[in-house]
């Protein structure tokens, strides 16, 4: 288990594309749910809050699990030098 795990609510980006889902590698969602004891997680991709009201803000347009390998959590704040990285090398 790496020293910073993917908690709950993480701002996340995926490392790999899943055109599937059209969904690309970069692209921004959040963990909305651990799964598997950590084994997988729910991630929501959502599109950006706009300041219209008549435009879309905020909607959900894909809601799928994935693994560890297929995310990165991003930081908003320095992170400590004996930090492990969590994005894995596939």
């Amino acid at each position: 288990m790496p020293k910073n795990p993917v908690n709950l609510l993480d701002v996340v980006a995926l490392t790999v594309d899943l055109p599937e889902y059209n969904l690309w590698r970069g692209q921004v969602g959040t963990v909305v749910e651990i799964l598997a004891k950590g084994a997988a997680f729910e991630v929501e991709f959502s599109d950006s809050p706009t300041e219209t009201l008549r435009e879309r803000t905020g909607r959900t347009y894909e809601s799928l699990g994935l693994s560890p390998e297929q995310i990165m959590v991003l930081r908003f704040q320095p992170v400590t030098p004996d930090s492990q990285p969590e994005m894995a090398v596939v």
